[in-house]
Parts: structure tokens; sequence; C-alpha cells
């Protein structure tokens, strides 16, 4: 007993002596790190909404304004994040999750072989950028040549152009990986998605593979290469980011773009952040990000009180030397604007016109004022250059991009700037390769007009709102219960019943269609009358897809003559030999609007609200009508064969006992 005590006390000693020198636990190394974020930027190079405000600000005061965004701005807000950060030896990173092309003139410029928005993002100072629908607007061969002219990293990991196409050339990376200063290893790559690939304008022979797969190759390339955080940079929605954090595991965080939702908390899937900053750089996203082996990516800014959109708005320092790069590009934009118009047309931010209301534009299944204005403009400014009137106008909700927005400034209220008028279709080229889709021209049955009603209704449910139709000289009565028969359970297919219309009516009158009153002719089914209608050249395009999905509903359009069009280029209308943009249209009628006193014309009150062009009306669904009929003969057949049986069975029985 006394030997095993004082072995017990000479070993308790012995550890006692030992303990102070035994190394203590080591906290894991945690590397702190800021991303900095936009998406959508759609060539928004000044600030707007409207631009008016900007352009009328007073005098050496820029910061008196309500509009919003612009590429100033931005640098101002990235220099003062970068100067704080530097300031706490931490890093910052940013990148754009696409779509920095197209939406105002200034993208036009690409045409002429400029990259300003790029350019712009490579002096304020962006890490990485991935590539959206709209850079493919003009097609990948103008694309090549706008991101030569940037000369800015492209991560684009599911983009396939052929190996001998100038795209393959530009350097457009798989994956990318940066160590920061810390040695923090981060590790991007960057998705277009299938929504984002449906919607190309002009992909031309580029072939994009399936964003999953792309996805789960890139992570393992980033993890052998070291990467220790990876973040997918895609252009596909928050819809399908979701879905891509379910699908591909070992992504840290996403920053997405696409549908334009400003995401003022980030989301979480799982292990996955998810964040969006909107659009159109009303704002920048800001994630201040701390990475612990082991335990992963976390968030730091509600821990330091700083919210994940940044407002850019009048209270940031615009960054002076990328104000005066914006303003040479303006200058480049007026020139190319003049050019188009003979001169007619030549301050991007003169006044065009006055309005006591904004033109909304809601995406959503129903008629618009900015819907409206741009029908009515193509519909009367086509039959005036022309010379010969236009029955019907049409024109898709996707190519009106924006409303109509008024200044709202003490000194800019209710004025409307060119810039601001020329957002509502900025979009596409015709075959002369110039700004803007041109006008088209052709004829169509009245059967085939009530055509274009069924699928404006059909569309949008099958797809989304940017496929719902806005016209003129027409108004309609539809329910959007009797758009389908039923979705076929498990495939998630539509049936058409292609009885959604349920009255059309053509506009007799002359002029604006009246938001009250005017004169209106039926227009019914069956109805094999040739009427002169216009739209606009990628709406024309589509139109084939249509008919080979729903050989119903198929449309053909025609000359005045009745015969087919064999080339839709053949329908564009050209005045004086050059395409008759739809951006050229709507400046037309707005410069033509009635003046005021001030000698400013101004839009007529219309349009401050709906016309009653598009109506939805509720009613039960034709399936309730189907089940009530068969439930009805079904009856009858009872009354009319088993009864009357019945009946003779008991007069024969009956008969028997009277026997």
């Amino acid at each position: 007993m006394t030997r095993t005590f004082i072995l017990f006390v000479a070993w308790f000693s012995l550890v006692f002596l030992l303990f102070p020198i035994m190394p203590a636990p080591v906290a894991a190394a945690e590397f702190c790190f800021t991303i900095l974020h936009t998406n959508d930027e759609h060539s928004a190079l000044i600030p707007h909404s409207a631009a008016v405000d900007y352009a009328l600000a007073p005098e050496g005061n820029v910061h008196a304004t309500p509009a919003v965004g612009g590429f100033a701005r931005l640098a101002g807000a990235v220099n003062q994040m970068r100067e704080e950060k530097s300031g706490e030896g931490e890093e910052v990173l940013l990148v754009s999750a696409g779509d920095f092309l197209g939406g105002t003139p200034y993208s036009w410029l690409a045409l002429s072989g400029q990259a300003p928005e790029l350019t712009l993002m490579r002096r304020i100072g962006y890490d990485l950028v991935t590539l959206g629908n709209h850079e493919f607007d003009y097609g990948p061969e103008v694309l090549a040549g706008y991101l030569q002219a940037a000369g800015m990293p492209v991560v684009a990991t599911n983009t396939m152009p052929p190996a001998v196409h100038p795209l393959a050339t530009v350097g457009l990376a798989r994956t990318h990986l940066v160590e920061l200063a810390n040695g923090l290893r981060v590790g991007f790559f960057g998705l277009l998605g299938k929504n984002a690939v449906s919607v190309l304008a002009k992909p031309g022979p580029v072939r994009f593979s399936d964003q999953h797969q792309a996805a789960r190759e890139a992570v393992a390339d980033l993890k052998a290469r070291g990467a220790q955080v990876i973040i997918a940079v895609t252009h596909a929605g928050v819809a399908e980011d979701r879905e891509l954090a379910q699908k591909v595991e070992g992504i840290d965080l996403i920053i997405g773009g696409h549908c334009h939702t400003a995401l003022t908390e980030p989301l979480r899937e799982g292990q996955t952040i998810i964040a969006q900053t909107g659009s159109s750089l009303q704002y920048l996203g800001v994630l201040e990000l701390a990475y612990t082996p082991g335990s992963g990516l976390r968030l730091r800014n509600r821990v330091n009180r700083r919210p994940y959109l940044l407002a850019l708005d009048d209270r940031i320092t615009p960054d002076p030397e990328i104000a005066a790069a914006v303003a040479e590009y303006t200058g480049a934009c007026e020139k190319l604007i003049a050019e188009a118009t003979g001169g007619r047309f030549s301050d991007l931010l003169a006044v065009i016109a006055r309005s006591d209301f904004p033109l909304a534009n809601p995406k959503s299944r129903q008629e618009t004022p900015a819907g409206n204005f741009v029908t009515d403009a193509m519909r009367l400014v086509t039959a005036e250059k022309t010379g010969e009137k236009v029955d019907f106008a049409f024109q898709a909700a996707g190519q009106i991009r924006q409303p109509l927005t008024p200044g709202r400034s003490e000194q800019a209220r209710g004025l409307i700037s060119l810039y601001d008028l020329l957002l509502l279709c900025p979009l596409g080229t015709g075959p002369d390769e110039n700004a803007g889709y041109p006008v088209v021209s052709f004829y169509l049955t009245g059967e085939e007009v009530r055509r274009v009603l069924e699928i404006s209704a059909l569309l949008p449910v099958v797809f989304d709102n940017n496929y719902f139709v806005h016209l003129s000289g027409l108004r309609y009565d539809y329910s959007p219960q009797r758009v389908l028969w039923l979705t076929v359970p498990g495939k998630n297919l539509p049936v058409p019943t292609m009885r959604a219309v349920l009255k059309a009516e053509r506009y007799a009158g002359e002029g604006i269609q009246p938001a009250n009153g005017g004169e209106y002719l039926p227009l019914l089914r069956g109805d094999d009358t040739l009427y002169r209608v216009v739209s606009d050249y990628y709406l024309l395009q589509s139109l084939p897809m249509v008919g080979k999905l729903l050989p119903q509903l198929a449309i053909v359009p025609k000359d005045k003559t009745g015969a087919p069009f064999s080339d839709p280029a053949a329908a564009i209308v050209r005045v004086d030999g050059a395409e008759l943009k739809i951006w050229q249209t709507l400046a037309e009628y707005t410069a033509g609007r009635p003046q005021g006193e001030d000698g400013i014309p101004f839009i007529d009150w219309v349009y401050a609200g709906t016309a009653g062009r598009i109506n939805a009306v509720k009613t039960l669904p034709l399936w309730v009508w189907a089940l009530a009929g068969l439930l009805f003969l079904i009856l009858l057949l009872v009354l009319l064969v088993i009864c009357p049986r019945a009946y003779r069975g008991r007069r024969k029985q009956g008969g028997g006992y009277a026997v």
C-alpha cells in the first residue's frame, strides 16, 4: 500500500511539473476577406430613373438628384470600400454575374467595336465577370470583338464556342483561382443558366453544356488546385441557384444574376450562401466573409452592422475619372443616334417630352400604359412613314424593358429625356447590323390575329410573363381560367384549350386608341379578311416556333396579296432605304405629341392608366363545363336507356301479378 501510494504521488508530481510546458490547443486560423458584386448592369453608365434628374442637377451639385446608379458612383463606392478594408488589412474582390451589356443606348457602341461597359469595369478594378444572355444580343462574333477590346477576365464554364470561332480565342476561362495576401485560395467558376440560354437572341454556333455537370467538374478542378473557398458566379436566377446548391456539393457561395432580384439578405441553401443585387447598378453588393478550415464560410455583415446592399445614390461621391470617361462615351453615343436619325435627334439627355405621370410597365399578364404607348407609336408612326394604314401593332412584353419615368427633382419634375424614352425598347439589331430591332409589316387574316391573342394568353403560362403581347388597334376579353385544359402530371406538359379569347374587336377609328368609347367592329373566328400588322423583327422570327409546337395555332405572315413571306427580312419597313427601328418610332411619336405652353410635347392622358385593351374575365374553367357536360350525358343515358328498361320490366312483372 505504501509503495503504491509513493508511486502515485511520484506520477502525479511528474504530470504536475510537465503540465505547464505542454502546448495549449491551437485555434484554427480564420481568413477574412470581402466580396463586392454586381449583376445585370445593362449598360447603365449614368444615373437613371429618371436620367433627366441627373442631367438637370444643379451645376456643381450632382449629389442633389434622386437618380440612382451610374458607373462613376459605382467606382466611388468601390474606392471607398477598398480604402476602408485596406486600413483593416483585408483584401477585397469585385465580380459581376453578367448582363453587363444591353438595356440602354450605350450598349449600341458595341456594334462599332467599342466596349464601354467592360472597359470601365476593368478600370474600376473588377477581378472577373461571367457572361449573361444579353452579351449575345448582337451575336457571338460581335461579343468576341467586344471582349477583345475590353481585355477583361471572363469566366464562362459552360460556354462552348467552336474551336475555330473568334469567341474561343479571347481567353474565356473555365475556372479562376485567386490567392489572397493572407494565403487563402479562392476559386471561381461561371455559369449561364438554363432559362438564360433559352432566351439568347443570337447564340450562333455557340453551345452550352449542362450547368450541373459543368459545376461538378469545376468544383473538382478547383479543389484539385488547392481552392479552399469555391464561388459560383451565375447568370441563372434565384430558383436555378437554389437548385444548383442542392444538386452540386462543394459550392460555398453563389453570386447570381438574371432575375433582377435585390436580396437585402443572402439566402441559405444547405451550406451554400446565395446573393444578388437587383439590376442596373441600383446597389453594390457587399459580402464580408470569414473562412475557417473545417468550419467553412460565414458572413460577418451582421456582426459588423454592414448592409448587404449598398445603395448607389446621391450619398456616394462619384469618381471623377470614371465620370469623364462616361462623358466621352455619351458623346460617341450621341454621334451614333444623330447619324441614324439624320440629325433629328442628337442630344441624349435633351428633354423630349413632359408627363405628369409615369407610364408603368409591370411584368405581368396584363395591359400596361407603357405597352400601349409603345404599340401606338409603332402603329401610328409606321402608318405615317409608309402612307398606308396599319390595323394592328403587337409587341412582346420582354422587349419593353422599362417603364417611362419622368423626372422627380425640383428642376426636372415631369420632364422626360431622350435617354429615358429610349430605355423602353433599346434591344437588338436588324439585318443592317445597326442598333435596334426594326419594325416589320405583314398581313394576317382575322382568324390569325385571334390566334395571336390566344398565344399571348398561353405563352406566359407555359414560359414567363416576357411572352405576353401588348397591342394597339384591338381590344379583347379573355379568361385566364380557360387557357389550359390541364397540365399532364409528372411531365409538366400543358394542354391548351385554344378557347381562352372570349371576344375580340378591332378599333375602327383614327389616331390614338381611346381609353373609353371609340368605334369598334367585331373580329370573329374564321375571319379571312387580311389586316395589316406591324411588330418587331424578333417577334416575327419567333412565330414559326409557335406553329411547330402547336400546329393549331400556326400563323403565316403574308404580303398584301396574301402570299406567304419566304424570308422575314422581306417584311422589314424601310424609310429612304434605311430600316425603321422601334426606338425611332418612339422618338418620332413622342416628339410629335401636342405641345404645351412651354413648347415641350406632353404625353397624352390616355397613357396615365390602362385603356381596356386587354381584359381578363373570370369564368369557370372549360374542364368544369366539360365535366358538367359528361355528367349530363351520363344522366341522359340513364334516363333514356336504363329507366325505360326498368319501367318495361315492372310492367311485365305487374302484368303477371294481374293474371
